[in-house]
């Protein structure tokens, strides 16, 4: 059986904004930093319960410079802002991520 297309396979043309618009221009905007953008993006990932997404972006974190001592911070924090569930799906994701090392 062969094996499934990625979404970025599927439609080419999401792969291409990705990789040309959002990380080519916007990431790469001097307005805030890549560490600061992390951080922004996860807690807006785990606000929505963006579970998959959430995964790549604790990873990217790491790698801008973010600790996992702050993301558990933000995690905890966004527990009484977006909702026990959103917090609980996050940790989740970060017992994943942070277990990978």
């Amino acid at each position: 059986m062969a094996k499934k297309p990625t979404v970025y396979e599927f439609i080419p043309k999401l792969g291409q904004l990705r990789d040309d618009v959002l990380f080519g221009d916007v990431w790469e905007h001097p307005d805030l930093s890549k560490r600061d953008r992390s951080l922004v993006t996860c807690a807006v990932l785990t606000a929505l319960y963006r579970t998959d997404e959430l995964r790549g972006h604790l990873k990217r974190a790491l790698d801008n410079g973010v600790t996992e001592k702050e993301l558990k911070g933000m995690i905890t924090h966004l527990a009484f802002y977006a909702g026990w569930p959103c917090a609980v799906n996050a940790g989740r994701v970060a017992i994943d991520v942070f277990g990978d090392d």
